[in-house]
């Protein structure tokens, strides 16, 4: 995988888009070679600049001169397109570098997606344009276009050209960028730009989203990945961009064959796809799981104005679709309201007796064009909806056509009113007739074949639109945090045992120097120290096992609770003793962690697991045994600003239990924010912690602060960083 590439500026990416003379090495004479069809897909798109083959065996190919290397181009080039065999791949950089070619686009597969010899090609690939100073895209990639009419450029080995609009698309998969390509004019999608990345080895999406951030030609962007390269750096750009353009993303790979084995609940749900969602939702992308949601977003997003609410209109010829859109709005969060009684008097002066007025409302099948003119232009002039839905099904092949015109003629006549203020989205389910697209005056009505997708499509923009509304919010600091404390105990334990989980007392000590509040108690060692312990704590007393190699002590029956006496004390550690010795554990006993016993509040867990890539995950959720029964659990990535511990407590499903159930008090929900935020510092401080599980804490009532119950935290060694730039 390749690393970040060099902050060149978003100035080195303007000649892949804006070139003046392209040569093409490896240029074919071949039909089916690939140099050959890159050549023929630049005279076809019809390129404004010009076009140098590159062939030392010939002289002349597809009516334009040849030349038999890029040193006897007598002219400077702007873009290198090279499609060589690999082997060759390193001698022809060595001539861009000579003739000093900024930008190259290397199509030639068999470097790093190989392994082996192929990996190490690509490590001397990448050396020797970083060295150059050679901005790269590629290599094992399918090219690139620029829509702009003043450019025309199709520098890839399709002669498809899709419309030209205001959507750029960036893939690691050249048959995805081709699928979305193709299928852009059947979508009536426009496309400003794209790039296939291939291999990354130089030129990222990252650097992609920076260049799109300031093109005027482009208001949303797409986005297929297998991975996510430099996580950190991505969050930090997409949540700039995002401010003002969608970020629309397809990632591949959900499964989780990479989960983690490791013992703390934290590592045991999380995943690495846990670590893509947190992070797209940190950053505002917006994640679709299949091509047909990524396309209908595509189409949605960059044609229509975001909705200002969420009151959905749904007008139809057919009331069973239109009942299926309304309970897919209602599925999504989106509200069906009633429509008032001036609104449905208006409508009912028109349309026939038999029709539904409420919401949705049925103009039934053989409503005319004018019926369906006024009742598109009398709800998009409704103050009453903040988006209009539009379900067709053709009833008679013969009556799409006036049914489209009616409904041109209202969206025409709604917009000449009042504006383009409200979006509308149609779903044309008329069979022979799938492929119509409505453009109205240039606005673009998105057009979509089944009553579920365009409500989907209105609660991720509408998801959108908050979060883009809303700050940042900062990442805050705490004085009385003791992390060169916190540091040189990991540094410590490490030393002394290598990796594996801190003893009780050390992940206590290691809280105390973050000044988070544990529950009052201590170590014992023997059945004389618990019971003195508990009478100083005052009964009733928890007493549970201390082991840092024994971790869910539960399922042992090392945890004994409610104790109410010296009796009880001294039975709870010979058993949990005898247990361990029944089992051949004994070495792993420390003691006994005796502790009152809390009461009141909410349990709830806090947990931190490091991913390979994305550095630090911070778990919220219900605590006790709940965490991992129920599954309801929000993460993300560190670091965190107080926004994102916000939306991790309000984001679990068990939210309404810590604002107040029942007559139940609410809970210190800023108490457990402050948890949150430190335990992020704390993992973003010392890469060593590997895992942390804080369960349960025990959130009490407003104004009353937390008590941590129980506490595990393990190191690793350095192989086991990541998260860094």
């Amino acid at each position: 995988m390749a690393g970040s590439s060099p902050d060149c500026g978003i100035d080195s990416l303007k000649p892949f888009f804006y070139p003046r003379r392209i040569a093409v090495v490896g240029a074919s004479r071949t039909p089916t070679g690939i140099g050959h069809r890159i050549l023929e897909s630049l005279q076809k798109g019809g390129f404004s600049g010009t076009i140098l083959p590159v062939n030392p065996h010939a002289t002349a190919i597809a009516g334009l001169l040849a030349f038999s290397s890029l040193k006897a181009i007598p002219d400077p080039v702007d873009l290198a397109v090279i499609a060589v065999p690999p082997h060759t791949v390193l001698s022809v950089i060595d001539d861009c570098a000579a003739m000093r070619v900024p930008a190259v686009v290397l199509i030639t597969a068999g470097f790093a997606e190989t392994g082996g010899s192929g990996t190490s090609l690509e490590e001397q690939l990448r050396a020797k344009v970083r060295q150059h100073g050679i901005r790269l895209i590629g290599p094992n990639c399918f090219g690139l276009m620029n829509l702009d009419p003043a450019v025309r450029l199709n520098a890839t080995y399709t002669p498809a050209i899709p419309p030209t609009g205001r959507v750029a698309l960036a893939s690691e998969s050249g048959g995805m960028g081709l699928a979305v390509v193709t299928a852009a004019s059947r979508l009536n999608l426009g496309l400003s730009s794209f790039v296939s990345v291939g291999n990354h080895a130089d030129v990222t999406v990252n650097d992609l989203l920076e260049y799109w951030e300031q093109d005027q030609a482009t208001d949303v962007i797409l986005l297929y990945v297998e991975t996510v390269v430099n996580p950190r750096r991505f969050r930090l750009i997409a949540e700039r961009v995002g401010r003002t353009k969608p970020i629309v993303v397809i990632k591949a790979g959900r499964t989780q064959a990479g989960q983690s084995a490791a013992g703390s609940h934290t590592a045991a749900l999380a995943t690495s796809d846990t670590a893509v969602d947190a992070l797209f939702k940190q950053c505002g992308a917006i994640r679709a799981t299949t091509l047909e949601e990524f396309l209908s977003l595509a189409t949605g997003l960059s044609n229509q104005r975001l909705p200002s609410n969420r009151r959905i209109g749904i007008l139809t010829n057919s009331g069973g679709p239109g009942v299926l859109c309304a309970d897919s709005c209602a599925g999504e969060g989106l509200m069906v309201p009633e429509l008032s009684k001036k609104t449905q008097a208006a409508l009912a002066s028109f349309l026939p007796p038999t029709a539904a007025l409420n919401n949705p409302v049925d103009v039934i099948g053989f409503a005319t064009e004018e019926q369906h003119a006024q009742a598109v232009e009398t709800m998009l002039q409704s103050d009453e909806i903040d988006a209009l839905i539009i379900v067709h099904v053709s009833v008679r092949a013969k009556d799409n056509d006036p049914v489209a015109a009616g409904i041109v003629r209202g969206i025409r006549a709604a917009r000449r009113a009042i504006g383009q203020k409200k979006p509308v989205y149609l779903c044309w389910m008329a069979e022979g007739d799938l492929d119509r697209t409505f453009t109205i005056d240039g606005e673009i009505v998105p057009t979509y074949r089944r009553p579920d997708i365009p409500p989907r499509i209105l609660r991720h923009a509408l998801a959108y639109e908050a979060w883009r509304r809303r700050p940042i919010g900062p990442t805050p600091s705490y004085a009385d945090m003791d992390l060169s404390t916190a540091k040189a105990l990991c540094a410590k334990a490490l030393l002394e045992r290598g990796s594996g989980w801190l003893t009780t007392e050390e992940t206590h000590a290691l809280l105390g120097a973050m000044n988070l509040p544990l529950a009052q108690g201590a170590v014992a060692t023997s059945a004389d120290e618990a019971v003195k312990l508990a009478q100083k704590i005052g009964y009733p007393v928890a007493v549970k096992l201390a082991s840092h190699h024994i971790l869910h002590k539960t399922e042992i029956g090392a945890v004994r609770l409610n104790l109410q006496s010296e009796r009880d004390v001294r039975d709870a550690f010979e058993a949990i003793r005898a247990r361990l010795t029944h089992e051949n554990k004994l070495d792993a006993m420390e003691g006994v962690l005796v502790q009152p016993m809390l009461s009141g509040g909410v349990e709830v867990m806090v947990g931190m697991s490091r991913d390979p890539l994305f550095g630090p995950l911070i778990a919220f959720g219900l605590g006790g045994i709940h965490v991992e029964i129920l599954g309801d659990v929000q993460f993300r990535v560190a670091p965190l600003t107080e926004r994102d511990a916000a939306d991790m407590i309000q984001g679990i499903k068990g939210y309404r239990l810590l604002t107040g159930y029942r007559s139940r008090p609410a809970v210190d929900i800023k108490g457990i924010k402050e948890v949150l935020l430190r335990i992020a510092l704390l993992a973003e401080a010392i890469p060593e912690i590997s895992e942390l599980d804080l369960n349960p804490i025990f959130a009490l009532p407003e104004g009353h602060g937390y008590k941590i119950a129980d506490v595990r935290a393990r190191l690793d060694g350095p192989k086991h960083m990541a998260g860094g730039e």
